[in-house]
């Protein structure tokens, strides 16, 4: 059997209680949007030269090679699409950013992705441990989430660097709490709440994998 790799420190992140809420108990976790502010600055120096202002600037807005716009008019419509996506090999190996308010439904599309490419057993989100390890036959699997995320030291402390650096699939919740830190996603999917039900939803394609997905 494959060992599954473990981030350094793990258990030092995982402070604090998961809430009932969290666990995959087969419901419905859509939900009307709420309003969400996001955290502004960072501990990162800023670069001091123009070259270093232009590799940021790749870093954090990649060229878009490829855009789809799709409608979910309700989370039936979101376990498809999932579904649709795990049939894709190259999905096993991408990363995937998942952007939207609070109430979006990136974690239910996660449950679900997951879901489909064979994992068994509780999926919880990861708001307090940052990171969930999954297992399916032939799959690794991270969950991330970077909502509670406030300190760039804790990225090499944990090991986050050697995750998104091995093989295996990672689905990243809150990416722009973590920004300068992550590497270029395949795929960038962002959630548009319409109602309690309808989703707006944008991919985009940032490297040949994630064209490779959306194929």
């Amino acid at each position: 059997m494959e060992t599954v790799f473990q981030p350094r420190h793990q258990a030092r992140l995982r402070r604090g209680k998961i809430d009932v809420g969290d666990a995959d108990l087969g419901e419905s976790q859509f939900a009307s949007p709420r309003a969400q502010g996001f955290h502004q600055g960072s501990d990162i120096p800023a670069p001091a030269s123009a070259h270093g202002l232009m590799s940021i600037w790749s870093l954090m807005h990649p060229t878009i090679l490829e855009t789809r716009k799709l409608h979910w008019s309700d989370e039936t419509d979101c376990e498809r699409w999932a579904q649709a996506l795990a049939r894709r090999p190259a999905l096993r190996d991408a990363c995937i950013e998942l952007h939207g308010t609070l109430g979006a439904g990136k974690t239910t599309f996660v449950r679900h992705l997951l879901r489909a490419l064979g994992v068994a057993g509780r999926i919880k989100s990861p708001s307090y441990a940052v990171v969930e390890p999954h297992e399916a036959p032939g799959l690794q699997a991270w969950h991330f989430d970077f909502y509670r995320f406030n300190d760039p030291r804790e990225w090499e402390d944990a090991g986050f660097r050697d995750v998104f650096g091995a093989p295996g699939l990672k689905l990243v919740e809150w990416p722009e709490k973590a920004a300068g830190l992550l590497p270029t996603p395949d795929l960038r999917v962002h959630l548009e709440p319409l109602d309690e039900h309808r989703r707006e939803v944008k991919v985009e394609a940032l490297t040949a994998r994630g064209q490779e997905v959306l194929a």
